[in-house]
């Protein structure tokens, strides 16, 4: 039996139902809005699985679940090549992960001039700059490849937009999509500072134990969804 890890709320768990319903399969909840189980219909061999979209990399890396549905960088946050497969970009839950700075920064504009500012801030402060975020291998590979040496990154959790008000951190970066939370906060997004564009994506467990019979309910399901006929 092939498990496809699903969001389990919102707007995302929605929009794959209806993504999934509109290509013959049909995908529903088992019970009340309270049950983390569900059914398809359409084709065999198949059962969703709901879970949050941060649990999914997890399941997926694991193995525990074959297929799954989630955000791409939870992915690429979380997850290698060598662990998952991308089978098909999925056209919803789109968002940014970019580097935003205060307003007040008014000579601050792209990365090379948070580059400066950085290293003017250690000169100042004696210590590195903090950017506080839920995306370190993201960031960090992003400012490397830019050449950003003097930062330090800070963990956030929470509500990451507040930590530069709060004095917990100089500059930010997460996820927006609409980019009103930042706004609200009084931060800017440095004009080359887009790290990654995120969307929703069905992807593949590399790991999982795939029989005979979940390739053919595979092949199955990706001649309804018009994806490839292997899942890597």
């Amino acid at each position: 039996m092939i498990r496809v890890g699903v969001p389990s709320k919102g707007r995302l768990m929605q929009d794959c139902f209806d993504w999934f319903g509109a290509r013959g399969v049909g995908m529903r909840r088992s019970g009340s809005d309270r049950e983390y189980s569900g059914v398809i219909e359409g084709v065999e061999g198949v059962a969703p699985v709901l879970l949050s979209a941060g649990e999914i990399p997890r399941e997926l890396a694991a193995g525990r679940i074959h297929l799954g549905v989630t955000g791409s960088d939870l992915v690429r946050e979380q997850l290698g090549e060598d662990e998952v497969a991308e089978v098909a970009k999925l056209g919803f839950g789109h968002a940014d992960l970019i580097i935003a700075v205060p307003n007040v920064w008014i000579d601050v504009e792209t990365v090379d001039d948070l580059d400066a500012a950085a290293a003017a801030f250690r000169a100042a402060h004696g210590h590195r700059l903090r950017i506080a975020t839920k995306y370190h291998r993201l960031v960090r590979d992003f400012l490397q490849r830019q050449g950003v040496a003097d930062y330090q990154l800070v963990d956030s959790q929470g509500a990451t937009e507040g930590t530069v008000k709060n004095g917990t951190a100089e500059a930010i970066a997460d996820i927006t999509s609409s980019g009103e939370t930042l706004r609200a906060n009084h931060l800017r997004i440095l004009s080359d500072g887009l790290i990654h564009s995120s969307q929703a994506v069905l992807w593949a467990s590399r790991v999982a134990e795939w029989s005979a019979e979940d390739l053919a309910g595979y092949a199955g399901l990706a001649a309804k969804l018009g994806v490839p006929a292997r899942p890597f």
